[in-house]
């Protein structure tokens, strides 16, 4: 069975919205202002996790904004994600545009997502879908969090996590340091039994 891992940049408040600052967002480019020499360490860490997982689950808006950035270059780590298998949740793709090795799993996300999971083993990466995001979170399908937290507050945008129904415990399996100013978390979501 899959493992479905939700791995994001995040502020210290929280906002994961527009990192790179090519979104109009009033706040964003923070990934750059504030991770400086830091980032450096930061690309060993993602290109390890990369290595580690079977598969990417993306949402449509995401699949387009990595296929913009990341198609066409060149290097271990930009070989490592344009080759692994890519599964796209979409009603209106009609393709995979980033690295084009992938499925598009057109039906009901919380339905498509369980079943991928009975049918992959090993990790199943959600890079900077929040919107997905937070729907598989809402529906108990993920099972670790990554996040890389930057020392900034943004003070507004858009956040991973949202409202939701009932409590989501964690557990925090490991604390990283990233350079001299970023913080890796890992986090295992714990089931609880139904009352």
């Amino acid at each position: 069975m899959g493992k479905i891992v939700i791995s994001t940049n995040v502020s210290l408040d929280g906002v994961v919205q527009d990192p790179d600052g090519k979104e109009d967002f009033q706040h964003g480019g923070w990934f750059g202002e504030f991770g400086g020499t830091d980032l450096s360490e930061w690309s060993e860490i993602s290109f390890a996790e990369s290595v580690r997982s079977e598969a990417m689950l993306l949402g449509r808006r995401t699949d387009e904004w990595f296929a913009a950035r990341w198609n066409g270059r060149t290097g271990a780590w930009a070989d490592r994600l344009s080759a692994m298998p890519k599964y796209i949740v979409s009603s209106t793709a009609e393709d995979v545009r980033w690295g084009g090795n992938g499925t598009v799993l057109r039906g009901d996300a919380v339905t498509e997502v369980t079943k991928l999971k009975q049918d992959l083993d090993g990790e199943i990466i959600v890079y900077a879908s929040y919107q997905l995001g937070r729907t598989l979170l809402e529906n108990d399908l993920v099972d670790e969090i990554r996040l890389t937290v930057f020392p900034v507050v943004l003070g507004s945008g858009e956040r991973l996590f949202g409202g939701t129904r009932d409590k989501k415990p964690m557990r925090l399996l490991d604390v990283t340091t990233v350079g001299h100013g970023l913080t890796h978390l890992t986090y295992e979501l714990v089931r609880v039994a139904p009352r």
